[in-house]
């Protein structure tokens, strides 16, 4: 049985901080399940869809706003540290909290799959994951080698206890307290 790095991070999460502060603008690091992430630069697919998204998220609920990269303190005790592609909440939210702020009043993240060999563990279970021990409502994970969407909503007890998956061009419904609707057929156009 091997224990997750969370019980023996590689390194206190200060030190993380201080890391993450120096590295070059080319390189975008994450502390995920006590363990130091590299996220992919994305490529103009990626740029794309988040686009849309936000795009969606400005004609259906205006008064929030889809902040790209912002980095918030999650897993349990909040010593992780992601920089999800969007985090969904009120305008302003994040005025004042700084390079990694509190995940409470988030009402949606959003991770798009990048092509590199980390991301099945990273954006389809330990971000999943650590979202939900954060408590934010839904995670939306938009995921270019499937081509699908899924939305995991409802968490407990460190998991979200609800997931839908839909193919791209589905309508996929976007529970409470967000509360959309998208029509994803226009995904298909970021699929290469």
């Amino acid at each position: 049985m091997t224990r997750s790095t969370a019980d023996r991070p590689q390194m206190p999460v200060e030190d993380f901080e201080q890391l993450a502060r120096t590295a070059p603008e080319t390189v975008t690091l994450e502390f995920i399940d006590g363990k130091l992430e590299v996220k992919p630069v994305p490529d103009g697919d990626h740029g794309a869809i988040v686009m849309w998204l936000l795009k969606q998220c400005i004609q259906q609920r205006p008064e929030l706003a889809l902040y790209p990269e912002q980095g918030l303190r999650v897993e349990a005790y909040r010593k992780g540290r992601a920089r999800p592609d969007g985090a969904l909440a009120r305008e302003d939210h994040f005025v004042g909290q700084g390079e990694w702020a509190d995940p409470d009043g988030v009402l949606m993240t959003v991770e798009v799959t990048s092509h590199d060999p980390d991301t099945d563990n990273r954006d389809r279970v330990a971000k999943r994951d650590g979202y939900a021990a954060a408590r934010i409502p839904v995670y939306l994970l938009i995921d270019r080698d499937t081509c699908s969407v899924t939305v995991h909503s409802e968490p407990e007890n460190g998991r979200y206890r609800r997931s839908t998956t839909q193919p791209y061009g589905s309508v996929v419904e976007i529970p409470e307290p967000v509360g959309m609707s998208l029509r994803t057929e226009k995904l298909k156009d970021y699929t290469h």
